[in-house]
C-alpha cells in the first residue's frame, strides 16, 4: 500500500528510519511521525491572559525481534538522533519479555484505496484574528445582566499531518486541521448563588466555526438559566439528556466494546455479541470516511482498510473495535480500529459515531414526561466497566407536566449501562458537530437523588 495525502519529506523519513532498524537486527518496523503546528489564546475579563504557539515534530519507531516488540520515541531527527533511536529500539527489544499476540500486518491485509477526507483547511489563524475572536465571545456574554464573572474564552487552532510506514509496505499519510472557541461564563451571586456554564465549537475549516457572538451569547443565556438551582426528593424518573451530555452515552458503549477489555473479560457487554444491547429503535453508526469529520482517518493506524458500518444496528450489537493485538486475542478478524501516538503501541479506538436521529422531535419527548428531569451538565465519573454500573453528579431542570419548570443542581442520577441503553429513545433533533454526536435522549426508570 502506498499513497500520500501530504507532502512526502515524512514518508521519506520514516522510511529511512525502519530501513536502518532492519539493518541493525529488527525482522520487522514501523514508523509513525505527527507533525504539527498550534496557537491558542486566552481571553479573561477584558484583557489578554494567554498567547502560545508550539510547532514541531514527533518520530515514533516500533521493532520486532521474534515475537518482542520494544517503541521509542524522539523529537530529534538529526541524523546521529535516529541512529541512537534505531539503536535503543533494537536493544531493547532484545530484552523485552514476548507478546504472542504482536505483530505488524500481513501485506495482504492492507488498504489499497485511501479516500480524500476534506479534514484540511489551508486557512491559518494569525494571533490576532484569535484575539478578536476571543474578544468579542466574552465581551458579547459579558453584556447579558445576569452575568457577574467569565473564566475567559479560549480560541485555538492546529494543522497537523500524520505519517505511517511500515516494512510489511504500509506508506500513508494525511492531513487534518482544527479551530476551536469557548467561553465560560459565571451568572448571579449573593443569595440567589453563583451558577457557571459554557458554550464550545470545533471544526475542520475555519468558515464553518460558529459565530463569537453567538459562542458568547449561548454561555451566558445557560448560566443565567441555572440560577435559583434547587435540589428535589429522590425519584424514579424519566431522564432527558441534552444532546451535549448525550453524546456521553455513546462513550460508554465504546469503552464497553473496546477489544482490549472484551479480550481481558473486563466488560458488560462481553458476552452481547450479536444480541440487543439497546432499545430497538436504537441504531448507532460510525464513519471514519465522514468527509470534514473531526475523527475521520483514511484507514487505521496499522494500515488496514476501516469503513462505515452501524456498531449497533436496531439495537444489536454487532462489532467489537479491534486493532490487530486484539483481534488475535480473540481469534477474530481485526476491524480497523487501530489508532496510536509516537510513543505508544496501537489500541482500538473508533472514529466518527453517532446515535442516528429518532422519529420523535425533542420538544414532543418533553412534552410527554410529567414528572422528570432534564440533564444539560454532568460531573464525576462514577462508572464500573465490568458491572455497567452508572452515578453522575447532575446540573439541569425539573420538568414538571411536559414543560422545564425550575433549574437543579447537587443531584445526582444512577443506574444501570445495560438498562439504561434498553430504555433509551432518540429525538430527531442531531445536529452533526462533533466526532461523537447525539440527539436529545430520553432514557426511562433512572434514579434521581437529592434533598
Amino acid at each position: 500500500m502506498t499513497q500520500s495525502l501530504v507532502d512526502s519529506a515524512a514518508l521519506t523519513v520514516l522510511d529511512d528510519v525502519v530501513s536502518r532498524a532492519r539493518k541493525a537486527g529488527a525482522d520487522a518496523a514501523d514508523a509513525v511521525m505527527v507533525d504539527g503546528r498550534s496557537v491558542s489564546v486566552g481571553w479573561r475579563l477584558g484583557e489578554l491572559e494567554s498567547l502560545e504557539r508550539s510547532e514541531g515534530a514527533d518520530l515514533g519507531l516500533r521493532v520486532f525481534i521474534g515475537k518482542r516488540q520494544a517503541i521509542v520515541s524522539s523529537a530529534d531527527q538529526s541524523p546521529r538522533a535516529l541512529d541512537e533511536l534505531v539503536e535503543r529500539a533494537v536493544a531493547m527489544a532484545k530484552t523485552v519479555p514476548e507478546d504472542d499476540f504482536a505483530g505488524l500486518a500481513d501485506p495482504d491485509q492492507l488498504a489499497t484505496d485511501l479516500p480524500k477526507l476534506d479534514g484540511f483547511d489551508p486557512t491559518e489563524l494569525t494571533a490576532d484574528q484569535m484575539i478578536e475572536m476571543v474578544k468579542e465571545a466574552e465581551d458579547t456574554a459579558r453584556q447579558n445582566p445576569a452575568v457577574t464573572n467569565s473564566e475567559g474564552a479560549q480560541a485555538g487552532w492546529s494543522s497537523s499531518s500524520v505519517a505511517v510506514v511500515g516494512t510489511n509496505g504500509m506508506n500513508f499519510s494525511w492531513r487534518v486541521s482544527n479551530t476551536s472557541l469557548s467561553c465560560v461564563v459565571l451568572a448571579g451571586g449573593g443569595e440567589q448563588g453563583m451558577e457557571r456554564d459554557y458554550e464550545y465549537d470545533t471544526t475542520n475549516y475555519v468558515d464553518a466555526l460558529k459565530s463569537p457572538a453567538e459562542i458568547g451569547r449561548k454561555a451566558a443565556e445557560r448560566a443565567a438559566r441555572r440560577l435559583g438551582a434547587r435540589r428535589v426528593k429522590s425519584a424514579r424518573v424519566p431522564v432527558i439528556y441534552d444532546p451535549r451530555v448525550a453524546r456521553g452515552l455513546i462513550g460508554h458503549l465504546l469503552g464497553a466494546i473496546n477489544g482490549s477489555s472484551i479480550a481481558r473479560g473486563t466488560s458488560f457487554l462481553k458476552d452481547k455479541m450479536n444480541q440487543p444491547v439497546m432499545a430497538p429503535g436504537i441504531t448507532i453508526v460510525e464513519d471514519p470516511h465522514r468527509p470534514r469529520g473531526l475523527r475521520s482517518k483514511p484507514c487505521d493506524a496499522e494500515g488496514l482498510p476501516n469503513q462505515r458500518r452501524n456498531i449497533v444496528d436496531g439495537g444489536t450489537l454487532t462489532t467489537w473495535l479491534l486493532d490487530l493485538r486484539s483481534a488475535r486475542q480473540l481469534g477474530l478478524a481485526p476491524t480497523g480500529h487501530a489508532s496510536r501516538g509516537t510513543g505508544s503501541p496501537p489500541s482500538p479506538s473508533a472514529t466518527n459515531v453517532w446515535i442516528e436521529a429518532g422519529e420523535m422531535s425533542a420538544e414532543d419527548m418533553l412534552a410527554g414526561v410529567k414528572e422528570g428531569v432534564y440533564v444539560t451538565d454532568l460531573f464525576g465519573h462514577g462508572i464500573n466497566g465490568v458491572t455497567g454500573d452508572y452515578s453522575r453528579g447532575l446540573a439541569g431542570f425539573w420538568i414538571e407536566d411536559g414543560k422545564l419548570a425550575f433549574p437543579i443542581n447537587e443531584m445526582t442520577v444512577a443506574g444501570n449501562l445495560k438498562d439504561m441503553f434498553m430504555n433509551m429513545t432518540a429525538a430527531s433533533d442531531l445536529e452533526m458537530r462533533f466526532g461523537m454526536d447525539a440527539p436529545t435522549v430520553r432514557i426511562d426508570g433512572m434514579t434521581v437523588a437529592g434533598a
